[in-house]
C-alpha cells in the first residue's frame, strides 16, 4: 500500500460550493423545489474525499467512489455556501472508507460514509474504453 498512497486515518479535507439554481433539487430532477440538491450534497462530500486521495496517490494511481451513504437532514436555499468535509476513517487494502459532513452557514445539513477504491488510472481508463468498443 505504501507504494500507492500516503493517505493516513484521521487525514481530512474541506471543499466547499455556493448552491446555484443548477445544484437544486428542482434542476437535478431530484425534487420540486429550489433548495439544495441530495445529488448535489453527495458530489460536494465526494469531491472532498477525491481531492484528499488524489493528494495522497502516488505512482500512476487515483481513486474511483464505489459507496457513499448519506442523511440528508437540512434544506439549504439557492445562494447560500455549503461545505463539506471528508475524514479518513480506514483504510484496507486499496479500499479507502471516510466520514463525510456537509454544514451550509447556519447548521449541519447532511452526514454519512463514502468509500472509494485505488486503481491504476491507465489500467481502468484502458478497461473503460474496451468496454465501450466492445459494444460495436
Amino acid at each position: 500500500m505504501e507504494e500507492k498512497l500516503s493517505l493516513e486515518v484521521g487525514m481530512t479535507k474541506t471543499v466547499e460550493e455556493i448552491v446555484n439554481i443548477y445544484t437544486t433539487a428542482l434542476a437535478m430532477k431530484s425534487g420540486s423545489i429550489a433548495v439544495y440538491a441530495t445529488p448535489a450534497v453527495c458530489a460536494l462530500m465526494e469531491r472532498a474525499a477525491a481531492e484528499l486521495a488524489e493528494e495522497n496517490i502516488v505512482g500512476g494511481n487515483t481513486t474511483v467512489g464505489t459507496a457513499i451513504n448519506i442523511n440528508h437532514t437540512a434544506p439549504t436555499p439557492v445562494g447560500m455556501k455549503v461545505r463539506a468535509s471528508a475524514m479518513v476513517t480506514a483504510i484496507d487494502g486499496r479500499r479507502i472508507t471516510f466520514a463525510v459532513k456537509a454544514f451550509d452557514e447556519k447548521e449541519e445539513i447532511a452526514d454519512g460514509t463514502h468509500e472509494r477504491v485505488v486503481v491504476n488510472r491507465t489500467k481502468f481508463t484502458k478497461k473503460t474504453a474496451d468496454k465501450l468498443a466492445s459494444e460495436h
